[in-house]
């Protein structure tokens, strides 16, 4: 059995699950916004309470965090839980638990859950993409998480878009600092805005990226043309991971996710920017939906890694 926690900004997840992937239990708490020590100690009750439901002791926990545990210092960055920078979250937690923990960013984890048990199973390399309020992606190699030197492999989301034409520079500003992230073109809201613009005036509180998806549906030309926009920056944006990792499946989770023409139009249009114009990449939707970082959090832990040191690939 291991365990698997999903902290968010406003709910803390955790689900036990069997080494076949069956899930056995499920519980979740609010999270204590802005509050560090508070979010340990809910944290570890958690896990407390989830394997006295699930009749277990001392399992193995991974967690899925919303931002980056540094490997030159041990301390989490890049986060938008702000309460939970500089803090060293893993070696806390496992002291509050008495036992090994491993942290992982919550877009990895979900790059990892399909690559172990989901859309991409069986497959050697995996690029997890999220494309929801933000945009996160993950690399995944022979189900193991890439972090990289500095623990930001997989931060696609924060390049600049890729054969940006002259509309789009130099590009919306972003949070980190800069401007043209791909994240401020390819997030949910990013989706909205762009509708916005081929309308030229400001939709209401009710559109957001499923409705514009459901008026493309319905012929909507203003929906259609901003969805050409989107699916283009999409498709050079996974150009340049293509060019670059070459992964065998592409995995697309979040909420901009469901919308169905993406599959179909996306792999139609990446061949104009990957290198030698012949790509065969497989381009998926996720499997297992909102749970899948929660669970990727659990396969932190594989079985023959156990008893191990903390993996870095």
């Amino acid at each position: 059995m291991r365990i698997g926690v999903d902290l968010g900004g406003t709910k803390i997840e955790a689900i036990v699950i069997a080494p076949g992937g069956a899930e056995i239990a499920r519980k979740r708490v609010p999270a204590p916004r802005g509050d560090y020590a508070n979010s340990i100690t809910a944290i570890r009750d958690l896990v407390l309470a989830i394997e006295k439901e699930a009749g277990i002791a001392g399992a193995p926990v991974g967690m899925g965090i919303p931002g980056a545990t540094s490997p030159q210092t041990g301390l989490f960055k890049n986060g938008n839980s702000t309460w939970l920078i500089g803090h060293p979250i893993d070696k806390d937690l496992a002291a509050a638990l008495n036992r090994p923990v491993r942290v992982a960013n919550d877009a990895n984890c979900f790059a990892l859950s399909e690559a172990v048990d989901g859309a991409a199973k069986g497959a050697d390399t995996v690029f997890g993409v999220i494309l929801g309020t933000g945009t996160g992606g993950g690399l995944v190699v022979r189900q193991r998480v890439l972090n990289g030197h500095n623990g930001v492999a997989g931060e696609w989301g924060h390049n600049p878009l890729p054969w940006a034409n002259e509309s789009e520079r130099p590009g919306p500003d972003c949070y980190c600092g800069h401007s043209g992230c791909i994240e401020t073109f390819l997030s949910g809201g990013a989706l909205v805005r762009t509708y916005r613009h081929e309308t030229g005036h400001n939709p209401g509180p009710e559109v957001d990226a499923p409705w514009v998806h459901e008026a493309a549906l319905r012929g909507d030309a203003a929906a259609l043309a901003a969805f050409d926009k989107y699916t283009s920056r999409l498709a050079r944006a996974l150009a340049h991971i293509i060019n670059i990792f070459d992964p065998d499946v592409i995995v697309l989770g979040g909420g901009v996710s469901n919308v169905d023409l993406i599959y179909d139009a996306v792999p139609k249009l990446w061949t104009q920017w990957t290198f030698g114009n012949q790509v065969t990449t497989p381009l998926v939707r996720n499997v297992h939906g909102d749970s899948s970082g929660v669970r990727g959090a659990a396969w932190l832990w594989p079985p023959e890694t156990d008893n191990a040191e903390d993996v870095r690939v």
